[in-house]
This record gives C-alpha cells, structure tokens and sequence, in this order.
C-alpha cells in the first residue's frame, strides 16, 4: 500500500490546516482529519470496516504532537490552567482507555462512524450558539471532575478528536475565558490523544487484513506526515487565537464541519 505524491502532498496540506485549526481553537484537528483520511484508505482498497477505525485512530495519534506544539505556544503566553488539567487528566485518562481498548475493537465500523457524524453535527450546531453561563457558577467539586474528565476521555476514544469540542463548552460553562479555556483545551489533548493512542495499538495489534506500515489500527504514513506539518502551523494558530475574532471563525468553521457530517453519514451507510 504505497502513497502517491498526490496524497503526500495532500497529506501535508490537511496536516498544515489542522495544526492551525489546533491552535486557533484549541480543537485537535481529528474532526477534520477522520473525512479525509476515510476516503484516501479506501481508494487504497481497505475493508470498509476498517476504513473508519484506522482514520479515528490515525486522527487521535497526530494529535499527541499537534497538542505538544499548540500548548507550548499558550504555555509562554500564560494562557494554561493547568489546576484544570491536573484535576481533569486522570478521569481522561481512565475514559480514554475504556474507549480504546474496549468499546473501539467492539463496535462495527459503521456505528462508529455514524456516531462520529452525529457528534460533529451536534458540535457544529454548539458552535453556533453564544450562551452566556450565570456569572456565580463555579468549576466542580473534585469527584465531578473525576466524571467530567472520565466523559471527555471516553467520547474522545471514540471519535478521534482532541476533546475540544466538550472540554471547551464545558470549561466556558463554568465561567473560564474563552482564551484560557482554548489553551486549557489544548493541553488536555495531549494525555486524550496519547492514553487513546497506545489503546488503538493494543486493540488492533492482532486485527487481521491491516494495510502495510500500521501500528494497530494506526496507519503509520498519515501519521508521520500529518504530525511534521501540524506541527509546523500550530503556533500560528495560538498567536492568531490572541488577535482574531474566534466566536466568529468558529461559526464558519461550524459551516464546513456540517458538510463532513453529511459526508460521514453517507459513508457509514453505504459501508
């Protein structure tokens, strides 16, 4: 399973627009990743169970160093509540290998798929609204976070995404500025994408019919060349995040992911 020069370079552009998106809205660019990666393994001729598991998996393993990158950027900024992430790491973490290792090898490719459409239509809509939370709402009690991180990590294994989509509603809930919380968001994708990470490995190791140069359910070629380039525009997406009208480019953003959710949808039910 060889990649061409045309996906190569494709790769590289969907890597550089994610890395952007990752640090301009503290999301993990898996959202936009799974879409893509979903076509390009099945023009290489992949089942089209595996279609979707190895793109969610793939998505979740960029994400590790999108997250590195976008975090570092808002951590010189002071733009990181890492009180949150401290309280909120471990129910993610113990989610995220539910998720990986257990519900993920489990269900059929195009329950997953047809849920991951459903939770990017219903993100998109989010995205939308502007609520203003009551100004005495506090963050949680410990034990709620306990609960609060097990969700994100759990949806996340399960949809490929960095967590931001429910991490940042959820912060912005309780009364965290949008800045800290996207820089909060971007931090907590790194302990998502790697606890998710190691359980796609584990889960997938003995799947058979794996195309060449996987690791489980990880397509390694996307992996590389998605991360290098992610990489590279993340900081640009943080230093934009400071001066760009966010509420505004999420409502367009929120258009284009409307139009991925049809585009899933269609897959999962013609798999």
């Amino acid at each position: 399973m060889d990649v061409s020069i045309v996906e190569v370079i494709s790769l590289i552009f969907l890597g550089l627009a994610t890395g952007f998106v990752a640090g301009l809205l503290g999301l993990g660019g898996g959202l936009i990743l799974v879409p893509f990666l979903t076509f390009i393994l099945e023009q290489h001729g992949v089942s089209p169970e595996l279609t979707v598991k190895m793109s969610i998996a793939t998505a979740m393993g960029t994400i590790v160093f999108t997250s590195l990158s976008s975090v570092s950027a808002h951590h010189k900024r002071g733009n990181v509540k890492w009180e949150i992430v401290k309280s909120l790491s471990p129910g993610i973490v113990l989610g995220s290998w539910i998720a990986s290792m257990g519900l993920f090898s489990h269900l059929k490719g195009v329950y997953l798929g047809l849920f991951f459409s459903a939770f990017i239509a219903f993100s998109s809509y989010q995205m939308f609204l502007d609520k203003r939370p009551a100004p005495s709402r506090q963050f949680p009690t410990s034990w709620m976070r306990w609960v609060a991180g097990l969700a994100i990590g759990l949806l996340s294994g399960l949809v490929g995404a960095g967590g931001g989509f429910i991490s940042v509603p959820f912060m912005l809930f309780c009364n965290v500025p949008l800045l800290n919380a996207v820089a909060t968001s971007a931090a907590l994708g790194f302990p998502i994408a790697l606890a998710n990470t190691l359980g796609y490995t584990v889960s997938g190791w003995s799947v058979e019919n794996l195309p060449i140069h996987s690791l489980g359910y990880i397509w390694l070629p996307a992996l590389l060349l998605v991360a290098v380039s992610s990489t590279t525009t993340a900081k640009f997406g943080v230093s934009a995040a400071q001066n760009w009208p966010v509420k505004r480019l999420k409502r367009v953003f929120a258009t284009l992911l409307i139009f991925l959710a049809v585009y899933m949808i269609y897959k999962s039910i013609t798999l």
